[in-house]
């Protein structure tokens, strides 16, 4: 669902020549926080004549300095009637993640085909009523899981096929981030497991690491929901909060590899989150936001990479085009919503003690930092380990499985 804003890279300046044919009518649901980015990103399509902006819902208008370069956009908190007077071809939804399923099928029932911001629903039940109900309207759904856009991806499971580090062993993935305590306060929703009565499952895996886990399991060839064979969890928090802030999860897939993250907003220092694939003969490093690869290989020197990126909405303009195959269909994301199942089902995040944490300031008020976890999160990517196997004090007996 929503990240935080610079979450994933700018999209790689486009080679797409301005088209001849009508633009797609737009609607954007969800314009302020992380739909911004989304603003940013309709404009950018607009001057190469690909899409418009057709209209914006939000509970409170945008002001015309919002608008700037858009012109006037109709503007409603009704979702299906803006849908119906602006007769748009797409809708983007950019809103909480307890929304996402009635949102994208009253837009499917609109005849809207769907970039849809991740996570993609809250539950595996929501997931599977989003995913029929868009398969038997007919409309096309995108998944908002933009590092699964980067030709970074498709580069490296060449590289794995082709054997150039022996056999998989697994991928571990890492990403230890800085958030202040206000950050759970951004929103009703931030931080909550439920609310009133509905599941939402924020937190580190699901939510602003959620890229990780998504892009582990792809690197591994494990995107579909009958990939996963066996889910572990350990989930943990040290701020005042529903939600985990520091976790770490281990899917053993039907491949009989092994996937890890480990996740925490409460690092000593902030860094560029990772994956990392392990061979019997090599490794490869993938920093995902930066679509930059390094490959380690015995017998030969490091070699690193940079790749470009193709944004999921554009490729979603190419696929209704002229049939070009989505990067991020549904079902594509099925093994990561058996992972959202597994932390949703576990146990409540248990409390890291008092003792095993101290604040310091931030930009914005104060923030929790878990001393040595940037360690213990960089170690789980390289053994493939969760946090208790690692000796950390505070991650004892915290272990969920889900099969």
């Amino acid at each position: 669902m929503i990240t935080e804003p610079g979450s994933v890279p700018a999209t790689v300046p486009s080679t797409v020549p301005v088209t001849t044919r009508e633009p797609f009518p737009v609607v954007l649901a969800g314009a302020r926080g992380h739909g911004r980015s989304h603003l940013v990103n309709i404009r950018r399509l607009e001057r190469l004549g690909l899409v418009r902006l057709a209209g914006i819902c939000e509970l409170r208008p945008l002001d015309a300095a919002e608008l700037e370069g858009f012109g006037a956009p109709e503007q409603s908190d009704d979702f299906g009637a803006l849908l119906a007077s602006t007769g748009a071809r797409i809708a983007v939804v950019c809103t909480p993640i307890q929304t996402h399923t009635d949102l994208a099928l009253t837009a499917a029932r609109h005849g809207a085909h769907l970039l849809l911001e991740k996570p993609p629903a809250p539950s595996y039940a929501e997931f599977r009523r989003l995913a029929d109900g868009v398969a038997a309207a007919g409309v096309a759904c995108q998944i908002g899981f933009q590092s699964l856009g980067s030709h970074a991806v498709p580069a490296i499971r060449r590289l794995i096929a082709e054997g150039a580090i022996g056999e998989l062993l697994g991928v571990g993935g890492a990403g230890a981030w800085v958030r202040e305590e206000a950050y759970f306060r951004r929103a009703p929703w931030a931080g909550r497991r439920r609310l009133g009565g509905v599941d939402v499952v924020d937190g580190a895996l699901t939510n602003p690491l959620a890229h990780a886990v998504a892009t582990a399991l792809a690197l591994d060839g494990a995107t579909r929901a009958e990939d996963v064979e066996h889910i572990e969890t350990e989930l943990l928090r040290a701020n005042a909060v529903e939600c985990d802030d520091t976790s770490c999860v281990r899917v053993l897939t039907s491949l009989g590899t092994r996937v890890t993250v480990a996740a925490t907003l409460c690092a000593e220092r902030a860094s560029e989150p990772y994956v990392i694939v392990h061979g019997t003969r090599g490794r490869i490093t993938f920093w995902y936001k930066q679509d930059r690869v390094l490959l380690q290989r015995a017998g030969h020197g490091p070699e690193e990479s940079a790749h470009g990126r193709t944004d999921l909405l554009e490729n979603l303009v190419a696929h209704l085009t002229d049939g070009t195959a989505l990067l991020v269909p549904p079902d594509a994301t099925g093994a990561f919503m058996r992972v959202v199942e597994a932390v949703r089902l576990a146990p409540d995040p248990r409390e890291i003690p008092a003792d095993d944490w101290y604040t310091v300031p931030g930009e914005k008020g104060p923030r929790r930092v878990v001393p040595g976890v940037d360690g213990l999160v960089a170690a789980s990517a390289d053994t493939l380990s969760l946090y208790s196997e690692l000796a950390a004090p505070w991650a004892r007996s915290t272990k969920a499985e889900c099969r």
